[in-house]
């Protein structure tokens, strides 16, 4: 069994494998002043709910774009688990050429999700990652990493019109009853859904007028379904791109 283990700045998201099967995943707050024991035991708890024992793991291979979190957790992994996890970095093969100007700026989870589209679905692609930011990343033709953009996550925007505005009410991220909203929370929440989904396919259109019209457009991240399910430009949903990404890249390093 293999578990994988993305740490974001806002979830850690983690996969248990058995072989290519995804038997369970979860989604689980970053926090960062948590210490490694109680990640540790957080981990074990997650897997005894599924009657899997730590001594029954034969690796573990990590992700993180969080500096300060990925020693705590690997420390973690190491003390609880029993397993020093492998963490994709610059010296990790990924099978991926990076066409960045400078590939040590590059995300590890947009890597990984790079190396999960070329195996899964070929290129060219973008990858629309929904998650703290929203990502678009370009995967060329022979599937290397091309490089991308970044903007601000759907949630980072939902809490910057509350903070910032003092009339503005904390709002659920879901679907209004109709784009003009009829009060405050409606009118919100159609700026925010509605907004991202222009975002996205007004960014797609850009990418594939770049990577040309065969491109395929991933949807991933905790918050792809809700956007996708407003707009046509999205072919692939896959929530667990990135341990899928993860799992292919431990077994292109194991031995």
């Amino acid at each position: 069994m293999l578990l994988t283990i993305d740490i974001g700045n806002t979830n850690i998201t983690l996969g248990l494998y058995d072989g290519d099967s995804l038997k369970s995943s979860w989604r689980v707050s970053t926090v960062h002043e948590r210490m490694p024991d109680e990640y540790g035991l957080q981990f074990i708890g997650l897997l005894e709910r599924t009657r899997c024992s730590p001594a029954a793991l034969t690796g573990i291979c990590l992700a993180s774009v969080v500096p300060p979190l990925t020693m705590k957790i690997a420390q973690a992994c190491q003390k609880y688990l029993s397993h020093a996890p492998l963490i994709v970095d610059a010296g990790v093969k990924t099978g991926v050429r990076i066409k960045y100007e400078n590939p040590r700026d590059v995300g590890a989870d947009r890597i990984v999700d790079a190396v999960a589209v070329r195996r899964l679905y070929g290129g060219p692609a973008c990858v629309v990652d929904f998650g703290t930011g929203t990502t678009f990343d370009a995967i060329s033709a022979a599937g290397d990493y091309l490089g991308g953009a970044i903007a601000p996550g759907i949630g980072i925007a939902a809490e910057a019109l509350f903070s910032r505005a003092a009339k503005l009410p904390r709002v659920d991220l879901t679907r209004p009853p109709s784009a003009i909203g009829r009060n405050t929370p409606q009118a919100m929440q159609s700026g925010l859904l509605f907004g991202y989904v222009g975002l996205v396919e007004g960014m797609v259109a850009r990418f594939r007028a770049e990577l040309g019209p065969e491109m395929k457009t991933i949807a991933t991240g905790g918050l792809a379904e809700i956007i996708t399910k407003e707009t046509d430009v999205i072919d692939i949903v896959n929530p667990w791109l990135t341990l899928e990404g993860l799992r292919m890249i431990w077994e292109m390093n194991r031995g």
